[in-house]
Order: C-alpha cells, then structure tokens, then sequence
C-alpha cells in the first residue's frame, strides 16, 4: 500500500477507518524516530517533530489541521514541563559549582563511614540523580571514588558500579529528571505520585542492585588504572570552603518535599467534607506545590548559595546560567517534540485498534501485561537508538493512547509510567552516551564495560520491574 493509499484510507469518515490503518501509522510512525536517529543520525528533536508531523498528516481530522495540530501539542507540552526543565538544570549546574553536591556526598560517607564507602557513594549518586543530569554526577563522584579505593583498598569496580547505578535508577524514575517528568505528563499522573512511587520502587531496586554489583565485583576484577596522560589526581576542596549541609541538601529536598506534601494533603481532601480544613489547606498546597513555583524557590537558594560560596559576580553568574538554559532548551525541545509525537498517536486511534487487535475488541486491554508491554517497548526503543530520555518520550507516547480506566487497569497507572522509566535503562551498550561516559571515564575498556556496566543497568532494569509488578499487585493505589 502507497503513501498516498495511506493518507487516503485515514482521511475517511470517522468510524469508517479500516481497523488495520491505525497501527500501519504507528508502525510509519517508530520507523521514522528509529530511522532518522539510528541510520541517519539525525537529532532526535527533528526525528520526532518529523514522525508527528507525518503521523498527523496520516491521521483523521480536517486536512487543513494536519500541521498546525502539532504546533499546538508541540506548545502544550512545553507549557507543561519546559519551566521545571530549565529550573532543573539551573539547579543542577549550581549544585556542583558551589560544592554544595560535594557537601552531600561527604554527609553520606561520614554516615556511614569509609569501610561501607560503596553504600556511601551509591545512596550519594541516588540522590544527588534527582536533580542532576547522570553523567555529571558521574564526573563528580569518580575522583571521589578513586580516592576512596586507593584509602581503603575497596574493589575499584565495585565503588564506580554502584555509584553509576544508584545515580541511573533515579535518572530514570523520579523527576524533575526530564524523562521521568515527561512520563507523568503524558500518562497524566500527578507528579508528587510520580515522584513518592518512583522513589517507593527505586529503594529496594538500588539495594537489590547492591547485592548484585557486590557478586559482580567479586567474579571480575578489573584495576583502577592512570587517568589519560598521566595528569594528576585533583585534591578535594576542604571542607571551610563548601557551603553547609542544610543549604547544600535545601535544593533537592524542597521541591520534592513541596510537590509531594500537596499530592498528599490533596488525596486526603477528595473524602473530607466540603469547606473542611483539609480542603482549605489544599487551597495553599496546590500553590506551594505547583511544580514550576517549588522548583524556581529551589533554584533561588542554590543560586544564592553559588553566590555566597564563590562569589562569580553578576557576569560569571549571568553566563553560568545561560549555559545551564542552553543544555536545558535541547532538552525542552526533544520533550515537547516527543509530546507533539504522542499527540499525533492519539490522534490516529492507535489506543482502540491495539485493544481489537490484543483482544478481539471484546474487552479493554488492562492487567500486569499493560505493565510488561511498557517495559519492553521501551527497552527495544532504548536498545535500537540509545537514549533512555528519547526511549521514555517515545514509548510513553504510545501507551497513554492504550490506559483504560483504572478501574478496569487494577491498579494506578502510575506503575506503567515505573515499568516504562525501567525499561528504558534495559540494554545500555555502546550506542548510548552513558555506556561510553562509565567507560571513558572509568578506564575500563569497551568488553570490560559490556561485561560489568551494561549487566548491572539490564539486571537494575529487571530487578525494577519485578518490584513495580509487586507493588502493583500488592499496593494497586485505587
């Protein structure tokens, strides 16, 4: 069938669209994003833009709409997330400028001391992957870890896999990272429900992973080798020069702790009484806690925390946030792309005909399979073309047009948008950044690299989604 053929048989009268015509679209749909990022190289915010843009001209509707349909979803979703975004990485770059992320790590090993310093540096990683993108957590934690092992003799390999794991889990289930905020826009989850559940699976996920990188680094032993040309080990800041622990954590905990307090106050209101001081204190939390205010009172502290440590003046701070919102615009742009491309899926009627196609159109498709078919969806996404933020745009896109009601699902679909953030970690090899970031940086070689970093990543993907399913069964949120 042509091109044309195609357009022709999408452009009917609504209801008379053959069955078969939706998931043609899709399939025209992931071959464009696939084809343009894998074989062409081209980046992923056209891909994406492209694939809507053909979707939609595909899809029903007046032809006259076609295009400027994306536009407007293209908008909607950079209203939504584009803000907390740009905060995000304002926040981030401030973290690691002003010491305060180097003050968190020291909290942690100070906790817990230098003889459990793998735990230290995986639940530093965790945390610090909040707010900050994985690879410059990676960039900050290693010289840390080098030190570490050559103090207390640790397994080299152990420390950087469980620092690079800890950071991953939450770099893919907990935002404001972008992928996991884009998630719980296109699934329409509440975020402070995205960011309590996605927290609830990733703690025993990263203490299973513990388990599994301990085995690891005991069966393979691999050498902290020289950094590149032999330069020299960076002596770390002492500790007079770093800001304090509460203004140093105050950045990540706030917008969790604001954004999270109002899903709660705001689920405990839905069964109080009318005019009841539940519902009154929702009134405020629903301010305090809108994502876009919690994060910019975040940003505020960490830039004045930058301010009060190093002292840039106001043309070092002017051009330090520039940078931070030009790594944060890509990232605007390929999320709100992505978003447009979900759109333009749903436009074309793909959630109806998989269900007819899954299941006779008897019944809405609902269960633990919704669940495995997010995983695995997004793990051949993330596997085919690399990034795991790209895989999570994609993927969720295609599963919002496919969620039945809740009651028929069973449980919170807040579970998809888990089992979704894990698959896109599964099969991390050499066409994704951070394969090359643990391999670079770590000095492991590229067979090295396969054999330790890209098994612990697929082994935290599975882990994951055997807790998601879990909690899904036992704790449904319904």
């Amino acid at each position: 069938m042509g091109m044309d053929s195609l357009v022709l048989l999408a452009a009917g009268t609504p209801g008379q669209t053959h069955p078969a015509i939706p998931l043609m679209i899709l399939v025209v749909g992931i071959a464009i994003v696939l084809g343009m990022i894998v074989m062409l190289r081209v980046n992923a915010f056209l891909a994406l833009i492209t694939a809507a843009v053909v979707v939609s001209l595909l899809s029903p509707g007046p032809f006259a709409d076609r295009v400027g349909r994306v536009a407007e979803a293209f908008g909607t979703t950079a209203g939504k997330i584009g803000v907390v975004i740009a905060l995000a990485a304002i926040i981030g770059d401030c973290l690691i400028a002003s010491g305060a992320a180097d003050r968190v790590v020291r909290m942690f090993v100070r906790l817990l001391g230098e003889k459990r310093c793998e735990v230290s540096l995986m639940a530093s990683g965790f945390v610090l992957s909040i707010p900050v993108f994985f690879d410059t957590v990676f960039y900050l934690l290693l010289p840390l870890a080098r030190s570490m092992h050559r103090r207390t003799k640790r397994s080299y390999l152990l420390l950087i896999l469980a620092m690079g794991a800890g950071a991953s889990i939450t770099h893919s289930m907990v935002p404001p990272t972008p992928g996991p905020l884009l998630i719980a826009q296109a699934l329409h989850i509440d975020l402070g429900m995205m960011i309590l559940v996605g927290l609830m699976c990733a703690v025993p996920t990263a203490v299973g992973v513990y388990l599994l990188v301990g085995w690891l680094s005991k069966r393979i032993d691999i050498p902290m080798r020289p950094l590149d040309g032999g330069r020299a080990e960076p002596d770390p800041l002492p500790d007079d020069r770093l800001p304090g622990l509460l203004m140093s954590i105050l950045p990540i905990i706030l917008p969790v702790a604001l954004i999270t307090t109002h899903t709660v106050v705001s689920s405990l209101a839905r069964g109080a009484a009318a005019d009841s001081l539940l519902e009154q204190v929702e009134s405020y939390t629903s301010v305090l806690g809108n994502a876009n205010l919690a994060m910019m009172l975040s940003a505020t502290i960490a830039l004045h925390v930058v301010w009060r440590q190093r002292r840039p003046g106001r043309e070092g701070l002017a051009k330090m946030i520039e940078t931070s919102l030009m790594s944060a615009g890509v990232i605007i742009l390929i999320t709100s792309a992505g978003g447009a491309f979900g759109a333009m899926l749903k436009e074309a009627q793909i959630g109806p005909a998989i269900e007819n196609l899954s299941l006779g159109g008897s019944t809405q498709l609902g269960g633990l399979k919704l669940l495995f078919m997010g995983f695995l969806v997004a793990f051949l996404i993330k596997f085919a073309q690399g990034s795991s933020t790209v895989s999570m745009i994609t993927t969720s896109a295609m599963m919002a047009t496919l969620i039945p009601s809740t009651e028929v699902l069973g449980y919170h679909p807040v579970y998809i948008a888990c089992a979704i953030g894990f698959g896109a970690q599964c099969g991390n090899w050499m066409n994704d950044s951070g394969f090359w970031v643990f391999a670079k940086m770590g000095g492991l070689t590229e067979v090295e690299t396969l054999k330790t970093w890209t098994v612990t990543v697929s082994s935290t993907a599975v882990i994951g989604l055997f807790f998601v399913a879990l909690f899904a069964m036992l704790l449904p949120l319904i």
